[in-house]
């Protein structure tokens, strides 16, 4: 390495380059300086900095030395600002090498000011690939950055963004020689990124036999996005037809796929050619599945399921058998559409704005009410309904009770309905909700506030009337209620109607019934 390039003659050298930090689902952008000065030999590191981002001082001075940059002894402080902003990961180690060799003269100031920089380096001076790149690539967009280098692992979701260069080079060095001696290195903007293989064959609600009822509720659960609960005996279908919702679910936008997309990059899941979450996801947790990764937190306040399920599937198989610690933690999210990770530091919001999804036996055995099957008793059937507390109950629009497919079902010729007429279904209702609240937050019926409703569902008088008795005979609670004319306003979409009518009511009730044959035992 040609030690010309030192500046001699300075007693203090200061080399200034960009990078990010990621706070939730966005970033901001991070100034990483490097100071230089004569005095006793030192690598010092501040800015409000977690453990690994600490550490960086012995892997960038290791990676610098083995990638043939020899640096004279002197005294090198590194600050990462704004120092009210906690910086965590390894994700800094690019910047804060490309900022000491500007110190030290080896790349002129001005190449690197238009410029991020992400990567973890190794000690030999190569770059792994590192979480949040999506959200950073957004950010330099709009910040006015021109170009981006970043791991060649996560080129392809950085390469989302369209009018942002981005460099994926494999080793520090190779960056040095792009930016100094203007070294061939083709950005992801120049390269043709081709989609990975093929898609994998998906289930279609063809396959699924009988169910006529859960079918029609999933759909108009599909419809409005509304949160649904299966209840029946073991065997009935509730699995097969919760991992067949997501085929019915309308295609996501781009804005809705790149928000998504940005939450599977900063729990790490984006890499290699997968650069966007292009179908509505389906997250289906075990039931011991622990509270922080559902909910989602850590060490590093990482998304947990609720939120990579957003404006997908969020399934619970086996609802009463969660820790009740662990479904009571969703009461917020389900109506906030958000979540919050709180920690000392700072607090981080992550969208929750999925369908939640559950399914459940009625009782330990399965089959109560039929007394022909089931061996429990009502104490045994309480303790176990008992586990889904009402609270939690309320907040699901939509209750199924799933029965027993028969002999004559399964050995039935007649072909079912598939997944992609019941989608242009689905879509054709979701289009109208968009076009209905083009003004407001919200772009489906379940995100309706209490104001909103008294807007945009007006019932007829008939309906009003039928309305009334229920909530006086059924003991509604007030959220109990607005569910239900948000579900009667997805029914009135699926059928073409302005108004609600009675017969929508009458069938969004419908859904309620086996919420009150099954806890009138509690």
């Amino acid at each position: 390495m040609d030690d010309g390039l030192f500046r001699k003659g300075k007693d203090v050298m200061l080399g200034k380059v960009f990078s990010a930090a990621v706070l939730g689902i966005e970033a901001e952008p991070i100034l990483a300086e490097a100071d230089v000065k004569d005095g006793l030999p030192s690598f010092a590191m501040v800015g409000a900095l977690s453990g690994e981002t600490r550490e960086a001082r012995e892997r960038v001075r290791i990676a610098l030395e083995n990638s043939g940059y020899r640096l004279p002894v002197k005294r090198i402080t590194v600050n990462l600002s704004p120092a009210d902003i906690r910086k965590d990961g390894t994700a800094f180690d690019l910047s804060i090498a490309i900022a000491v060799l500007t110190a030290f003269g080896y790349i002129p100031e001005e190449y690197g000011k238009d410029c991020i920089f992400m990567g973890e380096l190794c000690l030999d001076g190569k770059i792994n690939p590192v979480p949040g790149v999506l959200p950073a690539a957004c950010m330099a967009k709009e910040k006015g950055f021109l170009r981006m280098f970043v791991p060649k692992e996560n080129a392809a979701e950085a390469r989302v963004v369209s009018g942002l260069a981005v460099y994926a080079p494999e080793s520090l060095k190779e960056v040095v020689d792009l930016l100094c001696y203007g070294e061939t290195l083709p950005s992801y903007e120049e390269e043709q990124v081709e989609e990975s293989g093929k898609e994998q064959e998906q289930p279609d609600f063809s396959e699924v036999h009988g169910q006529k009822m859960a079918k029609r509720a999933l759909e108009i659960a599909a419809a409005g996005r509304h949160n649904v609960l299966m209840i029946g005996p073991p065997g009935a279908g509730k699995t097969m037809l919760a991992k067949r919702l997501p085929t019915i679910l309308p295609s996501l936008t781009f804005e809705e796929s790149l928000e998504i997309s940005k939450i599977y990059s900063v729990a790490g899941l984006l890499g290699g050619e997968k650069r966007l979450i292009r179908t509505p996801p389906f997250q289906a947790p075990h039931h011991t599945v622990s509270q922080v990764a559902l909910a989602g937190g850590g060490r590093r306040a990482l998304p947990g399921m609720v939120s990579l399920a957003h404006k997908g599937v969020l399934f619970l198989d086996e609802f009463p058998e969660f820790l009740r610690g662990t479904i009571e933690i969703l009461r917020e999210p389900l109506e906030e559409r958000k979540i919050t990770v709180s920690r000392f530091e700072a607090s981080y919001s992550y969208p929750a704005g999925g369908m939640l999804v559950a399914a459940m036996n009625p009782c330990n055995c399965g089959y109560y009410p039929d007394h022909t099957k089931c061996r429990c008793t009502p104490s045994q059937v309480r303790r176990y309904l008992g586990k889904i507390s009402r609270p939690l109950l309320d907040r699901f629009d939509l209750c199924i009770g799933v029965e027993q497919v028969t002999y004559q079902d399964i050995m039935n010729d007649t072909a079912e309905e598939a997944s992609e007429q019941i989608r242009k279904r689905v879509e054709k209702a979701r289009n109208v909700q968009r076009e209905r609240y083009h003004m407001i937050s919200a772009d489906c019926n379940s995100e309706l506030s209490g104001k909103e409703i008294a807007q945009f569902c007006v019932l007829t008088e008939a309906a009003q009337k039928c309305m009334e008795h229920a909530f006086n005979e059924l003991s509604f609670s007030a959220r109990g209620y607005y569910r239900v004319l948000k579900t009667a306003r997805t029914i009135a979409d699926l059928s073409g109607s302005e108004k609600i009518e009675e017969a929508h009511v009458l069938e969004a009730l419908l859904y309620r019934q086996p919420e009150q044959r099954f806890w009138e035992v509690c």
